[in-house]
């Protein structure tokens, strides 16, 4: 544990490898540098972590390596000893010489078992004297969110406005948590203001408030938000779930918002049911997350959504690996 930057923890990893034949690596260095999420700062010296990834990587040349990161990498530049390259150029400049590279490195987890269009670049690669060149595997079925969350229970939202606003919007609000907690503790309501879900009550699925006549995002004072047209928008229940950020609890944010269904209230209009974000639990299943993962209590719903944000689904990359162990 510790930042891979100092020569410290560099030579505890190399010696800690040597001495234990290590013969697969993982290196996953942070993206909040080049992620289209992020600020995109070339700057940012988390963008370096990668020259050091490679430093550990030449001192014990293991037998097959996962490098792993978002696609921008691929046009994102690092400085190395006063000479400015795009990574994957440093990376090839390094590594050629000792391993192959697979083919593909553009991956998307809805073609391994995950129901989310999560889009990372991944480089797999083996070293030259291995038998078996490392691949990417066939694609597998998509899994979409109907497939994936349609039968669990409705979730209202709580509103941000307090309790009983809660109640006289979602009459049968306490009803329908109780049910949803029958099947986790993860399946709570997240919490929203009254009139982001009001505006969500009236946006079918996959669709954007933004596009609503009478119900698109207001400010205070009535005046229609400009915003960008992925935001206040509903997921596609035909659709794999699209991208987890660390912000999936903000209706605002980039398509987060559960895909509803539809329904006539008693006065006759047309709404959409759970005008809210996926849950946690919701979030571990389109993930592909073990729906009993065993998160410590003392993490509140805010990190557990940005780790979940900033991870990469379990299954992609046992989907991966099991390639490589079917085939060595």
């Amino acid at each position: 544990v510790g930042d891979i930057s100092q020569g410290k923890i560099q030579n505890e990893i190399i010696k800690s490898c040597k001495k234990y034949n290590v013969d697969f690596l993982i290196a996953t260095p942070p993206c909040q540098g080049m992620s289209l999420a992020g600020k995109m700062d070339p700057l940012d010296p988390r963008n370096q972590l990668t020259y050091y990834a490679i430093k550990i990587i030449l001192e014990i040349k293991p037998k097959y390596i996962l490098l792993e990161n978002v696609p921008q990498l691929l046009k994102t530049r690092i400085k190395i000893n006063n000479e400015t390259m795009l990574i994957p150029e440093y990376i090839h400049k390094e590594l050629d010489e000792y391993y192959n590279f697979a083919k593909q490195s553009l991956v998307s987890a809805k073609d391994y078992d995950v129901p989310q269009m999560r889009k990372r670049n991944i480089f797999l690669l083996s070293r030259k004297d291995m038998d078996y060149i490392w691949q990417v595997p066939k694609p597998k079925k998509i899994i979409t969110l109907k497939d994936a969350i349609y039968d669990l229970p409705s979730v209202d939202p709580i509103l941000k406005e307090g309790y009983e606003e809660t109640i006289k919007l979602f009459p049968d609000f306490e009803k329908k948590k109780e049910d949803a907690l029958k099947v986790s503790k993860f399946h709570h309501p997240p919490k929203h203001a009254k009139k982001h879900v009001i505006a969500m009550m009236h946006t079918p699925s996959g669709c954007t408030a933004f596009d609503n006549k009478e119900y698109y995002p207001k400010k205070d004072n009535g005046e229609r938000v400009n915003g960008h047209y992925n935001t206040y928008r509903r997921l596609d229940w035909n659709k794999p779930c699209r991208t987890i950020t660390q912000n999936s609890g903000v209706i605002s944010s980039l398509c987060c918002v559960h895909p509803g269904k539809k329904y006539v209230s008693k006065n006759g209009e047309v709404l959409y049911s759970d005008p809210r974000c996926l849950t946690i639990y919701e979030l571990f299943i389109v993930s592909s997350l073990p729906r009993d993962w065993n998160v410590p209590d003392w993490a509140d719903d805010k990190l557990i959504r940005e780790v979940i944000g900033e991870g990469i689904p379990p299954m992609l990359i046992k989907n991966l690996v099991q390639n490589l162990i079917d085939n060595i």
